[in-house]
């Protein structure tokens, strides 16, 4: 059984440090490896990131993330991805790793991913050259996240998660306004996880969401923004023949109040 503990929207900053690192140190005990969804910084600065990458560093488990819009805000997004993997932390973005999880080859492939909406309610490539653009980024991530998951398997991956910040099922989005759908995460990601197929899904972005979704080829979602989960990580078990399960850990809740601070 392969335990993965993950959360997103962390949000961190300055004022953050030592926040989560008590709660990252028990990570020895209760999982195998830690998966960061995305918006880890506040506005995306080097400085921001230093403080991710000294709360990670040195933890008994690997690390994989993905960057979420707050880390693009300030245009650093690549000084962000190298304060992070100063730290060894795998930052993934169109790509994958794969990780030998005592004996078990578990492939992790990630994407920030974008928006668009969800299916007969999304946009799509016609019209203005600004829609077309916006679409076309939705596609390419989609495109890449797939062939990530495609390539870890043909690496002889047993396991093979779906990291991402943006959404690909509306249903972890329930509680967010309606209205606001189409900016939270694409359908096109799902499709890419059901092509090539996956055993678990992870996404942040959705504060207002909730946790527990699935695509419509079956692969279990879960939306591990911090202010949904409640504490620093849940943790989820994944057995080789792809099932999985869950456990709620009693990491400290006090840190989430670090992602009450900004919304997505």
């Amino acid at each position: 059984m392969i335990r993965i503990a993950a959360v997103g929207d962390i949000h961190l900053g300055p004022d953050s440090a030592g926040a989560l690192r008590p709660a990252f140190d028990t990570l020895g005990d209760c999982a195998d490896l830690l998966l960061l969804a995305g918006d880890l910084t506040r506005h995306g600065t080097p400085e921001e990131a230093r403080v991710v990458a000294a709360e990670t560093a040195g933890l008994p488990v690997p690390v994989v993330a993905v960057l979420g819009n707050h880390d693009y805000q300030s245009d650093r997004q690549d000084a962000v991805a190298d304060e992070l993997r100063s730290a060894g932390i795998h930052v993934l973005e169109g790509d994958g790793v794969l990780l030998d999880i005592d004996g078990t080859p578990v492939g992790i492939a990630g994407t920030k991913g974008f928006c668009g909406g969800f299916a007969g309610r999304s946009g799509s490539e016609f019209g203005e050259p600004e829609m077309k653009s916006f679409i076309r980024y939705s596609r390419a991530s989609a495109e890449a996240l797939g062939r990530s998951l495609r390539e870890l398997r043909e690496a002889g991956s047993v396991l093979r998660i779906a990291l991402t910040h943006y959404a690909p099922v509306p249903d972890t989005l329930a509680g967010e306004p309606r209205e606001i759908y189409p900016f939270l995460g694409s359908y096109l990601l799902a499709e890419a996880m059901d092509d090539e197929g996956a055993d678990l899904a992870v996404h942040g972005h959705a504060h207002l969401g909730t946790e527990h979704g699935m695509t419509a080829g079956g692969v279990q979602v879960r939306n591990v923004a911090m202010p949904v989960i409640g504490q620093a990580f849940s943790v989820y078990h994944l057995s080789p023949d792809g099932s999985a399960h869950e456990s709620r850990h009693s990491a400290s809740r006090g840190a989430a109040t670090h992602a009450a601070r900004a919304r997505t």
